[in-house]
């Protein structure tokens, strides 16, 4: 469990660093995002993807 915690702890923080670096998490190819007058919505599938596709190989990698 506590290897698990520190993995965690190190992804936030990496991606955390990307965003400030200026890669742009949420707006993604794939994303939806619509408009129309003063309502809007987003849904970010595309970042959703890749954050579980992430999350899915590193589970995988500390299973072992």
């Amino acid at each position: 469990m506590g290897k698990l915690l520190v993995v965690v702890g190190v992804v936030i923080a990496a991606i955390g660093l990307l965003m400030v670096a200026g890669v742009p998490f949420g707006r993604l190819p794939g994303d939806i995002s619509y408009r129309r007058g003063n309502f809007s919505f987003y849904f970010p599938l595309g970042t959703s993807i890749l954050i579980s596709i992430i999350l899915t190989l590193l589970f995988s990698l500390f299973r072992r």
